[in-house]
């Protein structure tokens, strides 16, 4: 069975080295991981670990809880990790709401960089949205979305799903959608089409029950999968391949596990 966990930060994680976090990984059988930047110095840790294990790609960018630091200078730096062979999404980037480290003016010019920066390099956009629904996705539609959007950590209502599924956009599940008090959220789940899901762990965040209160890693990625099967009624190994066959997809990386290149 091959998990894959398309949004990690193998860089955030106090007490695994990348390479120890990588080993789990793949004891667990998963086979595929994007790191993820949430500013410059993680964006660059991205791409370092990405060139350092094979069954690990890159995201580049700036969170929209650090949109301050979006400088021209920072992004234009950003725009050159973009330009690695290992890179293949830019973000995360987008809205969030529930904080107040930065102006909603603010993130959205920042959204809007990180948006021209994906389509000018054929890169998937992996988009963070927290209480901002409506505005992230009418970003989207003003600017015109990439061809590749990744909704990650999803965690919309079931309209907001229906928009996403309309836009094409594909959803991410984290560890959450396994806690006890988060049935709302797998009911959305369950309606979100198959050939859109992927799975991740935000690791070291939102670890999945059982182990909640312990750090998260990729190795956990499984778990979120058996509780998409479960949703879904579908046998597990073959949510699994659907899920693997998404990322591929979703981040143009070819049946051979590399990066496909931008299109012609």
């Amino acid at each position: 069975m091959r998990y894959v966990d398309t949004h990690c930060h193998l860089s955030h994680h106090e007490e695994l080295t990348p390479q120890e976090q990588v080993r789990r990984a793949r004891e667990a059988g998963v086979s595929l991981m994007v790191t993820v930047g949430t500013d410059l110095a993680s964006s660059s840790q991205a791409v370092a670990c990405a060139n350092r294990f094979e069954d690990v790609y890159a995201a580049v960018g700036v969170h929209p809880n650090d949109a301050m630091e979006a400088t021209p200078r920072v992004l234009d730096v950003i725009a050159e990790l973009a330009d690695e062979p290992r890179c293949v999404a830019v973000g995360e980037t987008g809205l969030d709401y529930y904080r107040d480290h930065t102006t909603p003016a603010v993130q959205k010019a920042s959204f809007r960089e990180h948006i021209a920066l994906a389509k000018r390099r054929d890169l998937t956009l992996v988009v963070h949205c927290r209480d901002a629904w409506d505005d992230c996705l009418d970003v989207l539609a003003t600017e015109g979305a990439p061809d590749r959007v990744v909704m990650h950590c999803f965690s919309g209502d079931e309209e907001v799903t229906a928009r996403c599924v309309e836009a094409g956009y594909f959803l991410s599940f984290a560890g959450n959608v396994t806690f006890t008090n988060a049935g709302e959220l797998r009911r959305v789940a369950g309606l979100a089409p198959a050939g859109l899901l992927l799975t991740e762990t935000d690791s070291p965040f939102l670890t999945p029950h059982p182990h909640r209160g312990a750090p998260n890693d990729p190795s956990y990625v499984p778990l979120t999968l058996a509780a998409l099967a479960e949703v879904h009624d579908r046998d597990a190994g073959d949510l699994a391949e659907v899920v693997y066959a998404n990322t591929l997809r979703a981040f143009a990386i070819d049946g051979g596990g590399h990066w496909a290149g931008p299109s012609s």
